[in-house]
């Protein structure tokens, strides 16, 4: 946009299309839950999550209160988690916006039940349940117990059961299968004392596109019970190795413009501390974006796009800018637009290729240029049928309420 010096380009079609992706390789009936926390990993939270309701997504998964009382403020009703923890301050706001709550420990779960009842209110629970990562979580072998006083407890609604994979290789790794295995023995011991699991919830991006199964061999419990918690697959930067052959569609372009060009003689040092020096004449174009900006300080080595051709960033990054050696290029000028991720022409710049090169994981790319004024594209026509309402398997239905508008998609913002 010609009042931005440097913007992200955020492409609702695309997100449309890798979500029917996720439905696809979910397989029919099964939930899916858009985890939109972190801003939706930088992609703007709250246009994200309302075109992904558009599309049919059921759910959605924030890190802390403060994220799901935002999207209720933006006027989302679909069912919010929160996957984290949350402090106790925070309880009220949440059961009075009836926003779900991952838990944890048995004095949570007591300490929600009496809030609720005081509150006159039911408390929607995720029981979490630790079979690998160390963080969150309860142990395995008082989980059971935990499911039976939620069961009992009169004013909490247990909405699901949940689990979190540490592998960032999903089913590559074997200790994945070992969680898998930890939590499907839980759901059978549930359901062989018929207590109510709700939404059955494990895969994260790298298990679902590793087809690790669930509820694979557990009878009578169909497809309509389970759910996906996908977050990086479904803006389209999935870990190289993880990437399926057809790809999938890149989210997030990122966009600076030339502002200052300068012809330098060969030897001439760009820079701080004189790293590179230009190998032969040639013509150095600044772009307004730096460190300070998102970009990682270490950024080396990556091209960049002017009319669809590439051009190498040369120099060390500083905290508001970045050089490009343009001498091969003719026709280059002030005001152009460059493309540092996303199409070009012809060309692309992927965010899972800039994360290996840096040796780090796109999520932490995308989180870092979430800072970013963003300009959203797209959004018109969503093409994902709606997901059947929530499973009652307890004493109070969970209503998801009604898909919300869509945003102005294609509004500059600078959310």
């Amino acid at each position: 946009m010609d009042s931005f010096r440097a913007w992200t380009e955020i492409d609702l079609d695309a997100l449309a299309q890798n979500l029917r992706s996720v439905c696809q390789r979910a397989g029919s009936g099964v939930r899916v839950m858009l985890v939109v926390k972190q801003d939706a990993y930088g992609h703007g939270a709250v246009a994200i999550a309302h075109h992904a309701l558009r599309c049919g997504i059921g759910a959605l998964g924030v890190g802390s209160s403060q994220e799901a009382l935002e999207l209720r403020q933006a006027g989302l009703q679909a069912p919010i988690l929160i996957l984290g923890t949350v402090v106790e301050e925070e309880l009220p706001a949440c059961l009075r916006h009836e926003i779900h709550v991952g838990v944890h420990a048995v004095d949570r779960c007591r300490s929600l039940q009496e809030l609720a009842r005081m509150m006159e209110v039911q408390a929607h629970v995720h029981l979490n349940v630790d079979t690998g990562m160390g963080r969150l979580g309860i142990s395995p072998s008082l989980a059971l117990d935990l499911l039976r006083e939620v069961h009992e407890a009169s004013h909490l609604q247990l909405a699901g059961l949940m689990t979190h994979l540490s592998a960032p290789e999903g089913g590559h790794c074997p200790s994945s299968h070992a969680q898998i295995a930890l939590f499907r023995d839980l759901v059978e011991e549930a359901r062989n004392e018929s207590l109510p699991c709700g939404w059955i919830h494990a895969l994260n991006s790298a298990g679902l596109f590793t087809n690790l199964g669930v509820l694979d061999g557990l009878d009578g419990l169909d497809s309509g019970s389970q759910m996906v918690r996908v977050g990086i697959a479904a803006y389209g930067a999935l870990p190289r190795h993880l990437m399926p052959p057809d790809g999938l569609n890149q989210v997030m372009s990122l966009r600076s413009r030339i502002v200052f060009l300068k012809d330098v003689p060969a030897d001439t040092p760009v820079g701080y501390g004189s790293l590179w020096r230009a190998p032969r004449p040639t013509r150095i174009a600044t772009l307004p974006i730096g460190y300070g900006h998102g970009l990682p300080r270490n950024l080396q080595g990556w091209d960049v796009l002017i009319g669809g051709r590439r051009a190498p960033l040369v120099g060390r990054l500083s905290m508001d800018y970045a050089t490009v050696d343009v001498g091969h290029l003719d026709g280059v000028r002030v005001g152009q637009e460059v493309t540092l991720l996303g199409k070009d022409g012809e060309e692309e710049l992927r965010l899972e290729d800039l994360a290996h090169s840096l040796g780090t994981i796109p999520h932490e790319l995308s989180c870092s240029l979430g800072r970013l004024p963003r300009v959203f594209v797209g959004g018109a026509e969503p093409f994902l049928p709606s997901q059947s309402p929530p499973l009652e398997h307890t004493k109070v239905p969970v209503q998801p309420g009604s898909p919300a508008p869509a945003p102005g998609a294609r509004t500059p913002s600078r959310s």
